[in-house]
């Protein structure tokens, strides 16, 4: 691509790379100047103007951005993706459902290593969207780029992100009670409005004593895909009244404590086939916490291992939240 002043007589064809304003109207950079708008501009006496011009083997740039748009995701519909039209160089993707992000993040690297011009950015991975929510955009940021590297990008990272959708719809919430304890309110409505954001149904809401076999006897008697338990007390060892009452009712408890803050009470198990979530403490308030990773993507069908929550520590660290009874920081 060639860029640069040219006398206004030579720049059909090209494209305007900066505004000119006429009397009577203005032509916007990346417009493809033709006859009529140079003669529009010899007329009001301007004599030479600043243009990108194509070489043969270049693409323009929404061209280019269709193209790449098409090939790293080549089934929108299969990845509840939308594509927009593209527009100054820029082709956006949107998501069409509720769900978490799914990225190859090393074959996005390598496609934004290809060209500087040639860029992709996106949400973080595992960002938990709403429908109508941008997961991506496509910029080709020159007003044209090499078709061979426009081919190189695509081949980099073909099928690179999707959104993948709830497959869990209900959800139980078993709440146990302590005498003097906090109100459980504020939590059971915080919790119903993050099954709410994933598509999901909070199902059922139990309140029990806050003692082993009653809890053990709640989780027995649940029919929802995904278990939640929101204790009145925080749980404090893996041996404490939530995981033990896990085990009690025939299930497992493969996660104790998470690198997230707020966070770190959280523990993670199994019972029969469905995964149950013991909720920290923070999980009352409807500021995003540990919790809120790991039941988007649980919800979504994608395994959480331990290793996924040990590597969850960088970036962990999350804003305070007001109803925090021990903040990090404590004044003077």
């Amino acid at each position: 691509m060639k860029f640069g002043p040219v006398p206004v007589e030579n720049a059909a064809g090209a494209i305007l790379a900066h505004s000119v304003k006429l009397s009577n109207a203005r032509l916007r950079k990346g417009l493809m100047l033709e006859a009529e708008h140079v003669a529009s501009m010899q007329s009001e006496g301007v004599s030479q103007v600043i243009v990108a011009l194509l070489d043969e083997d270049d693409l323009h740039e929404n061209v280019a951005a269709e193209i790449l748009a098409e090939r790293l995701v080549p089934d929108p519909a299969g990845a509840h993706l939308r594509l927009t039209k593209p527009f100054t160089g820029r082709v956006n993707l949107m998501a069409e459902t509720a769900g978490v992000v799914v990225l190859d993040v090393a074959a996005l690297e390598r496609f934004n290593r290809v060209h500087p011009m040639i860029t992709i950015a996106t949400v973080p991975p595992f960002q938990q969207m709403q429908p109508g929510g941008m997961v991506a955009t496509i910029k080709i940021i020159s007003y044209g780029v090499p078709r061979l590297d426009v081919e190189r990008a695509a081949a980099c990272a073909p099928a690179a992100l999707r959104l993948a959708a709830p497959v869990y719809r209900t959800a139980a919430l078993i709440v146990t009670d302590i005498p003097g304890g906090p109100s459980n309110d504020k939590g059971i409505r915080a919790m119903e409005s993050r099954i709410g954001a994933l598509d999901m149904t909070l199902s059922e809401v139990v309140t029990v004593p806050h003692e082993t076999d009653k809890l053990a006897a709640a989780l027995s008697g649940r029919t929802a895909d995904i278990l939640l338990i929101l204790t009145g007390s925080a749980t404090s060892d893996a041996e404490d009244v939530a995981p033990s009452a896990v085990r009690a009712a025939g299930g497992v408890v493969d996660r104790f404590g998470m690198p997230v803050d707020p966070g770190n009470l959280l523990f993670l198990g199994t019972l029969g086939q469905r995964p149950v979530i013991g909720l920290p403490g923070c999980a009352r308030s409807p500021a995003l916490n540990g919790a809120d990773w790991v039941l988007s993507r649980m919800a979504c069908g994608i395994p959480v291992t331990g290793a996924d929550i040990s590597a969850m520590g960088v970036g962990g660290l999350l804003k305070e939240i007001p109803t925090r009874p021990q903040p990090r920081t404590r004044g003077s």
